[in-house]
């Protein structure tokens, strides 16, 4: 299958390897010209064989409208649009009601799977009408991980990205909760190995998780975190997925509690926020912030 991949930047560019290692021909654009293989969107469009599908994964928002509105422009009735970046469900609907119209699918996948996911793969969310998830089906079922797992059609249109939203809310509450306990284990004096500890909850224990092994992994690099500054960004979905909460009248303040942790940190230096920081470096390679000295 051919496929157009717009943005390769820390996830894109991983993805089109593995889709690539797949079997299928893709055909990359990016602002960056060392990345691209082609010098805009209308050349990526002219290398594809109709019907086209056509990937978009760049940041939310703005940037997403803009591409989607070029693609309005130069796509064809029976051509297909995936938005894989974190855009906002009710975004999802919009896109979808302005592509139609010109015969174009649309379909939302939310995607998981960081830095890690080239060689893991893709955990994926989708949401759409199942004429225009089935015509990407060669697509996801290269991205997803091995196994039976790893992959669903949400629902309608909006449904991937809510579920990729909520699945990031859950997200937040994890990390914060390990980042409380390994702040009051370095707190006391009676525990001298913190780093121990956590590498022993990696097997036979309920928490265990791919969080708690890249937990380890962040103390293996630097066991009390102390070149971390603790300051921990927010992607927008935790924000998104609390909004949801309050207009559909359902509690969370687990994950609420870790969005408001992550507003505190930018105020001081918290410790708890060197751990998050360090796992949203170890998974997604996000940014962090050095300790000053």
């Amino acid at each position: 299958m051919q496929l157009g991949l717009i943005g390769l930047g820390k996830m894109g560019g991983n993805m089109r390897e593995r889709i690539r290692r797949a079997g299928h021909t893709v055909v990359g654009y990016d602002r960056n010209p060392d990345l691209s293989d082609v010098g805009g969107l209308a050349e990526l469009v002219e290398r594809l064989d109709a019907p086209r599908t056509v990937w978009v994964m760049v940041p939310a928002g703005a940037p997403t409208q803009s591409v989607i509105d070029e693609l309005a422009d130069l796509l064809e009735p029976g051509d297909t649009v995936v938005d894989g970046g974190n855009s906002r469900w009710s975004d999802d609907e919009k896109h979808a009601a302005e592509l139609g119209a010109k015969g174009i699918g649309f379909v939302d996948a939310g995607v998981s799977g960081g830095v890690w996911g080239l060689e893991n793969g893709y955990a994926l969310m989708v949401g759409g009408d199942k004429e225009h998830v089935d015509r990407v089906q060669p697509i996801f079922d290269a991205l997803k991980p091995e196994g039976p797992y790893g992959y669903v059609h949400a629902g309608k249109v909006g449904a991937g990205h809510f579920a990729k939203m909520v699945h990031n809310g859950i997200e937040y509450a994890m990390m914060q909760a390990y980042a409380e306990g390994w702040e009051l284990l370095e707190k006391v004096d009676s525990v001298t190995d913190v780093r121990e500890v956590f590498r022993s909850w990696q097997e036979g224990t309920v928490i265990r998780s791919w969080l708690l092994d890249l937990a380890v992994n962040a103390l293996d690099e630097d066991e009390h975190l102390e070149k971390l500054r603790g300051y921990a960004e927010d992607s927008g979905e935790g924000r998104w997925t609390v909004e949801a909460a309050i207009d559909n009248a359902v509690p969370l303040p687990a994950i609420t509690a870790s969005l408001f942790a992550r507003f505190a940190s930018r105020q001081d230096d918290s410790p708890q926020m060197k751990m998050i920081a360090a796992l949203r470096n170890q998974f997604g390679g996000h940014a962090v912030e050095s300790a000053k000295k």
